[in-house]
């Protein structure tokens, strides 16, 4: 009974709405909504809660933690690499923030950044370890110029063109400019291949470069040791003129009496040429290039080093005659140059008959390098050479 009245209540409701909107000429569906309709519409509406599993749980999380960890070694990285360019390990000038115009000792390879850079000096030798024995400052006292040794050990045309770039980047207008030509440069690989590691990056021109060579474990020592060594207060530092004597580290190891080192200094090479030394010869053609950068006021020294007699090629062999276009072709790039003189210390001289004045057939000791620095201030000074 109770259920029967509820329900005519509630017709009776809806009949009384009905007529209400009616009267005012819209139908009562409008804005009307039974119970019926409100229940079905619930219905279709109610969300319910969806289940996460506990792998999608496990994913979020290292994708959080991944995220996190690449956040914080970009932030390493930057913080790295901005502390290792204001510091400038190797005083390249890049940065002035801590320099001390000067490196810590060590080996030429990153002590040329700093050296190639200084405005004390003015003018360069350039090569290997086999100009290496000349002496700067006495090169310097003999002609009034102010040279500074650049050779690289182990280095070939490639790099010491790299060298030579470095220095007319800050020095664009040397006094003078000598420049050792060894075997090497008679290559006939057009890439100018290095032997042995060498620190492009270090006199690159772009700053993508060089801060790609910062991220080295190297590096990242020397930037520690630099830091130490700037604290210091008495710090030692690399000779600034570059010169490094080799002889007694040689004498140490023997190369001057040791029998078996002495007796390989007499060997005879083949009378063919070693493997892709027989031409052509784009070193020569670097060179030409690399002279282009250089002002035709600057005397230019081209010097083929010493070699011991025994090392020399048989002459009328095949060794003899790529030897001499070899050297022919390099010292072409001197043509149309004012100031520019060859000097040839790789072909028969009485000097190079002594044995006692070399280590091997191509390091020399002083009393040569002594010869060598006479020949190069007056190949100088007849090109008018003055500071």
């Amino acid at each position: 009974m109770m259920s029967q009245a509820s329900a005519v209540a509630e017709a009776g409701e809806e009949a009384k709405l009905t007529a209400r909107w009616a009267a005012r000429g819209e139908s009562c569906y409008a804005g009307v909504v039974s119970h019926t309709q409100l229940a079905a519409h619930s219905a279709l509406n109610t969300t319910e809660p969806v289940a996460v599993s506990p792998s999608t749980r496990t994913n979020d999380a290292w994708g959080r933690f991944a995220r996190l960890f690449l956040g914080a070694g970009l932030a390493v990285l930057a913080a790295y690499l901005g502390l290792a360019y204001a510091l400038d390990p190797y005083d390249s000038g890049r940065s002035t923030l801590f320099s001390a115009g000067a490196v810590r000792p060590q080996g030429p390879r990153t002590a040329l950044a700093s050296r190639g850079r200084d405005p004390a000096f003015a003018a360069a030798l350039i090569g290997n370890s086999h100009i290496q024995l000349i002496a700067p400052d006495k090169l310097s006292e003999a002609t009034g110029l102010r040279f500074v040794q650049l050779s690289v050990p182990a280095t070939g045309p490639g790099e010491q063109m790299r060298v030579l770039a470095w220095f007319l980047r800050h020095h664009p207008a040397p006094e003078a400019l000598v420049i050792a030509a060894d075997e090497y440069w008679c290559t006939d690989d057009p890439a100018l291949p290095n032997a042995k590691p060498f620190p492009y990056w270090l006199l690159a021109d772009r700053t993508p470069e060089y801060l790609r060579g910062l991220l080295s474990f190297s590096v990242a020592q020397e930037v520690v040791e630099r830091i130490g060594w700037l604290l210091r207060k008495n710090r030692k530092t690399a000779r600034p003129d570059g010169w490094w004597d080799y002889e007694p580290d040689y004498l140490r190891l023997g190369y001057a009496d040791d029998p078996r080192l002495v007796a390989d200094r007499e060997k005879r090479p083949p009378a063919t040429p070693d493997p892709h030394r027989g031409g052509p010869f784009p070193a020569a053609v670097a060179f030409a290039r690399a002279l282009r950068d250089v002002p035709e006021a600057t005397p230019v020294i081209l010097v083929f080093p010493p070699i011991y007699a025994a090392g020399l090629p048989a002459p009328g062999t095949p060794r003899a005659a790529a030897e001499a276009a070899c050297k022919a072709a390099i010292a072409g790039a001197l043509d149309g140059r004012p100031r520019a003189a060859a000097l040839d210390w790789r072909r028969s001289r009485p000097e190079l008959a002594e044995s006692g004045l070399f280590f091997d057939q191509t390091h020399y000791r002083h009393p040569l390098a002594a010869r060598v620095t006479a020949d190069i201030a007056a190949a100088l000074a007849g090109l008018g050479a003055r500071p």
